[in-house]
């Protein structure tokens, strides 16, 4: 039997390979053995041999992961982590099987430009002056100032027998009725200064009558009325005009019901108190001095000239506490030769000084404001 062969002195021993790659060792070991090296036409370097490993030894070495190759590790465990989080909270259902979208609401169509309201109203008001004013010694004046706000090429003396004389005082323009495709209805309420209407013609035979009639219009004198007038009118290249001829209506001789005020109840004694301290306000308020007796800041507007305070026919506060007290005002004031009453709503305020304190007046307002 052949003894081992010792391995010669002057070469280094292998170092045995980790026990945890054993198994790679014997396997590649096996590798070499099995499979012939190239034939060997050139002489052998030390820096050859020194790659070449001998039978036994380890063929490679280990070595760190490289920077890139640990972030990228460390990437991918991330991102999968981060699936399984959003897979939690979202559950995993709604991925396979989306939720139901509710149907979208069902969307306002445009309905364009709102009309032009103002506009109308301004045109409407100009129209019924010139319409409602007629004078038989200058008719082509009125079919003058119609056509500023009718349709090109509209006869303007139509509708009027160029007879009589009338004037329109003010008009005041009310309700737009949009009526649809750009046209509108403007109400406009005018008052108007002319004679009044004559009585039923009679009978043409009837001369001595017909005198009567021809007297009456001689005699008779102009007198002041309300006349309503409702105007068509159109938009029409980016202006409004008047589409045609308008109505006369009637103009109400009352308003609707209203509720009721709600009641209130009233400080009586502090009434009795500062009673002079209103009288002593609208005396100065016709003189245009009620600032002198009025609240420090206070900014109140003097009275039209010619008025001169009558009496404080009534004075209630209503119940409260505080600095700020409010009460109603009952007063006559002299005026044009006559005597009208108003009423007013007035807010007093206590102002304190070091030697004194009183009340005075901060605010007044026309009518039974709250």
């Amino acid at each position: 039997m052949l003894a081992p062969h010792a391995a010669p002195a002057s070469q280094p021993v292998a170092a045995p390979a980790p026990a945890g790659l054993q198994q790679w060792t014997d396997a590649a070991a096996r590798l070499q053995a099995q499979t012939p090296g190239p034939a060997r036409t050139e002489a052998t370097t030390p820096e050859a041999e020194a790659k070449t490993a001998p039978a036994g030894q380890v063929p490679w070495q280990i070595e760190d992961e490289k920077s890139g190759a640990k972030f990228a590790v460390k990437a991918g465990r991330g991102v999968l982590w981060g699936v399984v989080a959003l897979a939690a909270i979202t559950g995993v259902r709604s991925w396979i099987w989306a939720p139901a979208t509710p149907e979208p609401a069902p969307a306002k169509a445009d309905s364009g430009p709102q009309y032009p309201v103002q506009e109308a109203q301004a045109v409407a008001a100009r129209f019924a002056r010139s319409y409602l004013t007629w004078d038989e010694g200058d008719p082509q004046a009125r079919a003058d100032a119609l056509a500023r706000d009718m349709p090109r090429g509209t006869d303007t003396t139509a509708g009027w027998n160029s007879k009589g004389r009338q004037q329109v005082i003010v008009v005041q323009p009310s309700t737009v009725s949009v009526l649809g495709d750009k046209r509108a209805r403007v109400r406009v309420d005018a008052l108007v200064n002319g004679p009044a209407s004559d009585a039923a013609p009679a009978d043409k035979g009837d001369k001595k009558d017909d005198s009567k009639k021809d007297d009456g219009k001689k005699d008779a004198k102009p007198t002041a009325r309300w006349m309503g007038l409702e105007i068509p009118v159109v938009q029409a290249a980016g202006r409004v005009v008047v589409t045609g001829q308008p109505g006369i209506v009637g103009v109400p001789n009352g308003g609707p019901s209203v509720p009721a005020l709600d009641s209130r109840t009233n400080d009586m004694e502090f009434a009795d108190r500062t009673r002079g301290v209103v009288e002593e306000f609208f005396s100065k308020y016709a003189t245009g001095e009620a600032e002198s007796v009025a609240a420090p800041g206070a900014s109140i507007p003097a009275l039209p000239s010619g008025m001169t305070l009558g009496a404080i026919r009534n004075w209630v506060v209503d119940e409260g506490s505080g600095t700020d007290r409010v009460g109603t005002a009952v007063v006559s004031w002299n005026v044009g030769g006559a005597e009208i009453e108003q009423t007013y709503r007035v807010k007093l305020t206590r102002v304190s000084s070091t030697q004194a304190e009183r009340w005075q007046v901060a605010e007044v307002h026309g009518g039974l404001t709250p």
